[in-house]
């Protein structure tokens, strides 16, 4: 039997486009059931209550629970190496953050390369971090507190949550880029640190604002400048440390990333709609209580943004010659 040939290359149209049609009718239909989304940290702390607030708003506008699974350890890299394993199919999420850019170079031994291995979604928030310093610290400002130090090499103490997390990342950057020299104590968490920072037992932390802006708004801590490039909406009437150390920025920042080969079509739904969150005035207001800023963006907006940070933190750390615990 003899096919006309408009015919045949009509068939033959259909089957080629069979695949994509698929992949289309996939993400139409995308979630048929609850979607995890894995979280690298424990309930609670910031990566977990925004993960929370943006999972209820895709939930209600999807459909499907969005359920949030916390898997700490390893600086996240437990959580990540889960999502990496996890079936392309847009059914595991994983939150992505400043901790991953620094992981990169942190450890040597991964059995991923986020890069390589992790979609980009969506940004979803940014932190400022606060120059803070202990009440009897006498330096009112960050050129005074830079002469202090200089004054005092390696006889000031700066906290942290831990090694190769934001706070400790933001004081390395600060003594490279000010050529100070503040001797690092890690603590296993922030609240022991500030507890600590508070008693005088440390003298500087580069904490969250929304951990600290308490103990600030008490006169508990002294607020020198927020590491963002634009001042904190929570602190107005404090400076940014790039106004005395020209081009610091630092800022604790989120979003949302699948395991590499997630069809684009779901990619595409999933940035849809955070981006629609973070336009929403409820969930900026609350991002703000949280001392958040909305950073919306596309894939490829935090890919880039991913890959930036990662040689950013890789000059950093080497300078700075951080190793794990």
């Amino acid at each position: 039997m003899k096919f006309p040939r408009r015919r045949f290359l009509h068939l033959a149209a259909g089957v080629v486009a069979l695949p994509f049609a698929s992949h289309v009718a996939r993400a139409q239909a995308y979630p048929t059931r609850p979607v995890r989304w894995i979280v690298g940290a424990p309930a609670g702390g910031a990566l977990d209550i925004v993960a929370r607030l943006m999972g209820q708003w895709m939930s209600e506008r999807l459909g499907q629970p969005f359920v949030i699974e916390n898997r700490p350890g390893g600086g996240s890299n437990v959580a990540t190496e889960a999502v990496v394993r996890a079936p392309p199919d847009g059914y595991t999420l994983l939150t992505v953050g400043l901790a991953h850019a620094v992981n990169a170079t942190l450890y040597d031994k991964l059995n991923f390369n986020v890069v390589r291995d992790i979609a980009p979604i969506a940004p979803i928030s940014r932190e400022p971090c606060v120059l803070a310093v202990n009440s009897s610290v006498l330096a009112k400002s960050v050129p005074e507190f830079i002469a202090y130090a200089k004054n005092n090499p390696g006889k000031i103490n700066m906290a942290s949550s831990g090694i190769g997390t934001t706070q400790h990342v933001a004081g390395e950057l600060f003594k490279v880029m000010a050529g100070v020299d503040l001797v690092h104590v890690p603590y296993r968490g922030g609240a022991p640190a500030l507890t600590d920072l508070i008693g005088g037992q440390v003298q500087v932390m580069f904490p969250f604002v929304s951990s600290s802006i308490e103990y600030i708004r008490a006169a508990k801590l002294r607020a020198l400048a927020v590491t963002t490039t634009t001042p904190s909406p929570a602190l107005p009437n404090v400076p940014v440390v790039g106004d005395f150390v020209s081009g610091y920025e630092t800022s604790g920042w989120l979003g949302l990333g699948a395991p590499k080969n997630t069809p684009a079509e779901i990619i595409d739904k999933l940035n849809k709609e955070i981006n629609a969150g973070l336009a929403d005035l409820n969930i900026r207001a609350r991002l703000a209580d949280l001392g958040n800023a909305a950073f919306a963006g596309s894939p490829a907006d935090f890919g880039k943004h991913i890959m930036e940070e990662t040689e950013k933190w890789k000059k950093v750390i080497r300078a700075a010659n951080i190793k794990p615990e």
